[in-house]
Parts: structure tokens; sequence; C-alpha cells
């Protein structure tokens, strides 16, 4: 029985057009192993990874509708449902398991086998769809105009533009065209810096700065100024408040976990605020981060119950599905309790996964809990922005002390930690991807059951790759060398080893902890607060210039459907510009690979005010596409 106020998606409910064929889910695999091996390769040198849902998207139009001739929005959704999963795995995977090939490299174990890094990239992988089906309804059914999904909702927009054409399809493509052409000069020739930054020395510990990248004035456009505000205040309490303090009263101090005094990282060559940024102020961000998730969980745990009861009534109830229309379909729900139950048992019982039974039960309990909060938190500021690394950190110190206390310490308990952690980072990941593109769906009026079992596929064939991508990666540059530095993977070990020793900053976590507190008692939402003082200022700023761009196309005068047309142009011309950039993205990582990067790149070095007037061009520009009227 249908709301009076339910969404209508593009493709009704009682129309059957194809979507899950041999043509999307080859394409799919294909997109999944490319942009999984892509994004290992970016998220290892520069610590965040590039969402591949629009890409993906775009190239299936591509080949699909260009190329084969055939006009079916639905394939052209599973394409990128397939093919996102690869990228969404690479992000949970890297940012852990590389602290394995790290321990290997001092002798302390032996190099992880393939077969393991694919059971703990496999299991990772299909738990997170898994625990996201029975949030489904939750989250992007029930909070439908509530939670933006800023990606999701871009690739549906992307999708609904090729299958309309017209002005619309121009606007994404041109957003396209100019971020393609915008990335490449930038980080392909290095014409001009993508990041500027201003160190205040008068005001030490603080640095302003911007990274003028299209994606992120889309991301800012499409959430809205209120969360980019909310994130950017975040940073500023980080970078102009915590930094400063910490330099203040740190002096010529050597504060744990930093091994150089505070007034040496400011002044030494190639130090400055970021030092101060990654060896105090993550663990801080990830203690806000881990209580804003359980702020955010506790206050949804009433509707989590609720449709959790709802999904397991099904199980009562005989043909379910049949009785229920096409796009509320998920897959049902004993066969997923049977499928949760086998993986607890196979991670316990398989001698190449190296934990204990409180191991899978860890897993299970914190997997659901970060899926949600995962899940919720790409709804509010994208996939891009997902900090999965500030939930591995969560996770890692509640296993770590709970293998230690249960008397499984030393070598065997940090590598236990580690695959523990390295599992429910893929969970989380998966768990956000599965919930963009569910949104996706959602507007597009795809089969929920259909794109579940198509990231499943995703999950499959990228899990089988990783292991293979890690072990050349490594081979080529090693882990924690300056061509590889694996950043997030090495702070990952050292958090591990810190807590087996007895050594780890627990005032700085219990700072953000009590911060993200404070912030709940002062009715802010938390987590993008939370996420704004653990990225870098920079981020929060470029997402925070789009924001402005979308508060300013709003408050100019004219009636209730002028400034929706604006809007919605707006969101279909920085569409393009994230599916731009990931493109892009994707083909530099590639050609880094060969080495074909060191040809291109000219660096030129122009002066950091160039790349902002190319960025407030690029804003300018932004505005007078949201101004322009369609042609009739």
């Amino acid at each position: 029985m249908e709301n009076k106020n339910e969404f209508k998606p593009y493709i009704p409910a009682d129309r059957v057009v194809p979507e899950f064929t041999v043509t999307s889910v080859l394409i799919g695999i294909i997109l999944a192993v490319v942009f999984g091996a892509a994004n290992a390769y970016i998220g290892l040198i520069v610590g965040m990874t590039v969402s591949a849902s629009i890409p993906a998207a775009v190239i299936s139009m591509g080949i699909i509708r260009v190329i084969m001739r055939r006009d079916s929005i639905l394939e052209n959704n599973l394409v990128q449902t397939i093919g996102s999963a690869g990228e969404s795995l690479a992000a949970g995977a890297i940012f852990t398991l590389p602290a394995l090939f790290l321990w290997a490299e001092e002798g302390k174990i032996e190099f992880p086998s393939i077969v393991t890094i694919f059971f703990i990239a496999l299991f990772g992988g299909i738990l997170g769809v898994c625990f996201m089906v029975p949030l489904r309804q939750a989250l992007i059914v029930e909070e439908h105009g509530t939670l933006p999904f800023p990606e999701g909702t871009a690739c549906a927009e992307v999708l609904l533009a090729g299958e309309e054409g017209g002005s619309k399809a121009g606007t994404v493509f041109a957003g396209l065209g100019i971020a393609a052409v915008y990335k490449f000069v930038a980080d392909g020739f290095k014409v001009f810096p993508s990041e500027i930054g201003y160190a205040f020395k008068s005001y030490a510990g603080s640095q302003i700065g911007i990274q003028v990248l299209p994606s992120l004035a889309g991301v800012g456009f499409i959430c809205g100024p209120k969360i980019s505000s909310y994130m950017l205040a975040g940073g500023t309490l980080s970078w102009f408040v915590l930094m400063p303090a910490i330099a203040l009263f740190g002096g010529d101090a050597t504060i744990f976990p930093g091994e150089v005094s505070i007034t040496r990282m400011l002044t030494m060559e190639g130090g400055g605020p970021s030092l101060l940024w990654s060896n105090y102020i993550k663990y801080i961000g990830a203690g806000a981060v881990a209580a804003g998730g359980i702020i955010s969980l506790i206050k949804t745990f009433p509707l989590i119950v609720r449709t959790f009861r709802q999904a397991m009534s099904s199980m009562s109830r005989k043909h379910v599905q049949s009785n229920t229309l096409r796009t509320q379909q998920d897959l049902p729900m004993p066969a997923l309790l049977v499928v949760i139950v086998a993986i607890v048992i196979l991670i316990w019982i398989i001698p190449t996964f190296p934990v204990s039974p409180i191991g899978s039960l860890i897993i299970v309990i914190f997997g659901f809990f970060f899926a949600s909060v995962s899940s919720r938190m790409v709804g509010l500021i994208g996939s891009s922005n997902n900090p999965v690394s500030g939930m591995a950190i969560a996770t890692l110190l509640i296993a770590t002390l709970l293998l230690k206390v249960t008397g499984t310490t030393g070598t065997t308990g940090m590598v236990g930690a580690i695959a523990i952690g390295g599992v429910i980072c893929i969970i989380a990941a998966i768990a956000g991807d599965t919930s963009q593109d569910l949104k996706t769906g959602f507007i597009v009026g795809a089969t929920p059951k259909k794109q579940q079992l198509g990231e499943m596929i995703g999950v499959v064939v990228s899990a089988a790759a990783i292991g293979g991508v890690l072990y050349l990666l490594n081979a080529a540059w090693q882990y924690g060398s300056e061509e590889l530095p694996a950043a997030q993977a090495t702070m990952m070990k050292m958090l591990v080893e810190g807590i087996m020793n007895a050594e780890l900053p627990w005032a700085l976590i219990f700072i953000g902890v009590f911060i993200a507190i404070v912030i709940e008692i002062l009715q802010i939402p938390v987590m993008p607060f939370a996420v704004g003082m653990y990225l870098p200022f920079s981020l929060s700023a470029g997402i925070m210039a789009g924001g402005i761009m979308r508060f300013i196309v709003e408050k100019i005068k004219g009636t209730d459907e002028e400034k929706k047309e604006r809007v919605d142009r707006g969101i279909l011309f920085t569409s393009g510009l994230i599916a731009g950039e990931g493109i892009i993205g994707i083909v530099l990582a590639v050609l880094a690979v060969v080495e074909a990067d060191k040809v291109i790149q000219l660096k030129s070095g122009l002066p950091q005010w160039c790349s902002l007037i190319i960025f407030v061009a690029l804003l300018a520009f932004l505005y007078t596409r949201c101004m322009k009227k369609d042609k009739k």
C-alpha cells in the first residue's frame, strides 16, 4: 500500500525494463576491478580515494547507450552499483592491510597470503551489504528529503540527464568536461597547485587553506550551506583553536605520539601545522567521529529497531516478495541471516584468518554498528568524505583492547586486531557505498534486491583482485616509502602497537569524545562537525565554497519554482563536476602506475593566487549555469 506522500521514481514500480543483464554485469565487473586497482594506488599515496559511482555511470552510458544503442537507465544504474564496489572495497583494504606488509618487512611476521587478504576483503564486503539491507527502509525511503546522499543523488541526476537528453544532459556534460580539463591541467600537467595554504607565523600552529578542486565545490553545492558550514566549523576548531593551543603550550616539549618537540615540528624542513594535524588532531578527530557515531546510533536506534523488526517480520510471511512492489523488494532476511552466521563461523574456523571466536563476535557487533553509522554519514557528506579510517581507528582501539584483555597479545594479537579492523573498515566502506547506490536506485526506480545482489558480485570480484594489487604495489615501491607512504595503514600499525605496548594518546582521543558531547548538547549535528575536525581544513573550505554558491543561488529573488529550477540546474552541473574529476582522477592513477605521469607533468609553478583566481572563475561559471534558463 502506498503512502500519500510516497516518492515517485523515474521508472514506475509497475514497469519492468532490462536491469540485471549479462551486459550490465560484465561491464560492472570490469569497472569494479579497474576502479579498485586505481583507487588503491591513489589512496595509498594521498590517503583518500575517488568515488567511482558517477564515473561508472557515465562510462556505462557511453558503452550501453552510445556504442551498443541500447536504452535502459536501470542497466546503467546496475553497472555503477557493481563498479563502485571496487573503489569502496579498496578504500577499506588500503587503510589497514598494508600494516601486515610493514610488519612482514620488519621480520615480525610472514607476508600475508593472497588467500588471507581475499577472505578479509570478501567477508567484510559481504557483511557490509548484508548489514545495509535492513537499514534501507529507514535511511533511504523514510528519510528521503532529509538525508541528501550527495553522490547518490548526483549519480541519479547523471543517469536521468542521459535518459532525458536535451539541456539537462548538456548541463551535466558541460560540468563533466570542465572538471575533466581542470583536473588534468591541475594534477596532470601540474600547471597550477590544486591546494593552496598559508601558515600564520604570528599565530603559530594555525594554517588557512583551500583545495581548489571542482568535486569539492560540487559536494558542497549538493550538501548545501548548513552541512558545509558544520564541517567548516569543525575544521576551524581544529586548525585555529586546538592546534594553536598545542603550539602555545607545547613549546619545546615532545608530546606523544610526536617524536620531536612541538617547536621543532613547526620549524623543521618539511614541517609546519600539518605535522600537528597528523600527530595530534587526527586522534582528537577520531575520538570525535567515534563519539559522534555512538550518538548518532543512539538517536536513530528506535528507527533502526523498528525497521529491523519490519524486515524480520518477513521471515514469518511466505511469498512476501511476490506481494511487494518491485521497487520495495530487498534480499530476503532469512537468506541474509544464514550468510551472516556462515561468515562468522568461517572467520572463526578458517586457519588463514587470524582471529579467535571473540574476534568473530567483535566483527558482528561493531560491523553492524559502523555499517549503520557509515550509511548515515555518507547520507550527510558523501562517500568521498566518509572517514572510514576514523571508524577503523575506533574499531582498532576496542578490538585491540579486548584481544589484550582476553590474553591474545604480542604479534598474534596485533595481526588479529588488524584483521578485525580490516574487515570492519571494509564493512563501513561497502555499507556506505551500498547506501549511495540504493539512493540512486530509489530515485531512478531500480529493484533494490537486484542492486544488492550486484553489489555482492562487485565485492567478490574486487576481493579476488585486491590481494594481487597490494602485492604488486608493495613490490614496486614498498609501503612506507616516499613513493607509497600508506599513511593511514602506518598510523593503524602504530595504534595497535601502542595499545599492545601500553602506549596510546588516550588523552587526545577523550578530548575528541568530549568535544562531540558538547556539540551535541548545543544541538549542532555532531557527525559533520566531527568529520570537519578530522579532515584537513582545506578540504572543508573547498566544500564550503560550493555551499556558499548554493546559498547565493537560493537567496536571489524569484518564485519558489524559479529557485528550485536554479538549484536543480546547479545540482546537474555539479554532478558533472564530480563525474569529470572522478574519471580524470582514475586516468591519472593509471598513468602513474605505467609511469606516463612523468612525461605529462610540466610543473610550471604558477603562484598560489592563480589557483584561487581559477577556482573563483569556476564558481562564477557555476553561478551562471544556475541562473541560465533552460531552452524550451
